[in-house]
């Protein structure tokens, strides 16, 4: 086989921009969508050319023609299409978190043990070369030994509303620097302290501030706003410092690397994670697909985008949403 034959299930915004980057990776063919909503399960299969549609994923899952799927629900509807898919012999892209309780993680996981697909979770700041580089440079043992991270990844208030009724912005987005602090470090968390603030009155807070102690004696911080005014220039202003006994590491993904002055304002667009260029999405996302797409076909097991790896990030982010609820410092065994 050279060519791996998938669909999405679920096509709110990131299933489309899934189908968007998938279209742009030679080895994967977009086969087939899924959604419950009849008039958007029309109109992707328009835009994509795509005509295997599919109300139920159940029904997608039984055809032998799909080899693989990938998974844009909501996370906490991940764990019966994931389990479902692994069991149907489907190789697995899980899109982050894994899942909405370390219990459920847990049992896609083990279904994933001795499954004919690979599972492979997309924690795609991994494949952002800015932090490939700075995890390179750790190996190679550059800066001595870790002993303080901080992140910030900060969005305007204007993306939010609808997904802070769904997912707060620990668990939503701080889980992306969480996971890449546990590969940096490759060490265990062992504590999480947080505090929230409420700026909306929306289900769950705008902005989280949480800290981590390591196993090894690190600590980290990190800053997740989601109500930065509407006027900033920006998409996101992502940061992170690592400092070392022996040097420092300082990766910022955020204005000005492109710069577009229009009729309306300053404009600083996404050119690393899911740019679009003719139609089609390149960056770190098509990075990711590619990988899997390999790993897929040759047989490999992921080495990036490992479940226990992503196991570990949602139960540091919910102890810290724990911690922000009580106001205590939450142990992690």
């Amino acid at each position: 086989m050279d060519k791996l034959r998938i669909g999405i299930i679920g096509l709110g915004w990131f299933g489309e921009i899934h189908a968007e980057t998938i279209m742009g990776v030679p080895n994967l063919e977009l086969a087939a969508l899924c959604t419950r909503t009849e008039d958007r399960l029309t109109a992707l299969g328009e835009k994509f050319g795509v005509e295997k549609l599919y109300r139920d994923y159940h029904d997608m899952l039984a055809d032998p023609e799909i080899d693989a799927v990938s998974i844009c629900t909501m996370w906490d509807q991940h764990t019966e299409p994931a389990i479902a898919a692994l069991k149907a012999g489907k190789h697995v892209f899980l899109e982050k978190p894994i899942a909405s309780t370390v219990e459920d993680a847990n049992k896609i996981i083990a279904a994933s043990k001795g499954a004919k697909g690979i599972l492979f979770i997309g924690h795609i700041v991994r494949f952002n070369p800015r932090y490939r580089m700075a995890k390179q440079a750790i190996a190679e043992g550059r800066i001595g030994k870790v002993v303080a991270l901080s992140s910030r990844r900060n969005i305007p208030a204007a993306w939010t509303p609808t997904i802070l009724n769904k997912i707060g912005p620990i668990v939503g987005d701080a889980i992306h620097d969480t996971d890449i602090m546990l590969w940096l470090t490759g060490d265990k968390i062992v504590s999480a302290y947080a505090q929230t603030v409420d700026v909306r009155g929306l289900k769950h807070p705008d902005i989280g501030q949480t800290m981590f102690r390591f196993a090894g004696g690190a600590t980290a911080t990190l800053e997740t706003v989601w109500c930065m005014p509407t006027q900033t220039p920006f998409d996101i202003d992502e940061r992170m410092s690592i400092i070392g006994t022996e040097g420092i590491i300082h990766v910022q993904d955020t204005f000005p690397p492109l710069g577009i002055v229009d009729a309306n304002k300053l404009h600083s667009p996404d050119i690393t994670y899911w740019p679009m260029f003719d139609g089609v999405r390149g960056g770190a996302l098509r990075e990711e697909f590619n990988y899997f797409t390999s790993c897929a076909l040759s047989g490999s097991t992921p080495k990036i985008g490992v479940p226990e790896d992503a196991a570990a990030a949602l139960q540091a982010t919910l102890a810290a949403e724990e911690s922000a609820r009580t106001g205590n410092v939450v142990r992690i065994g």
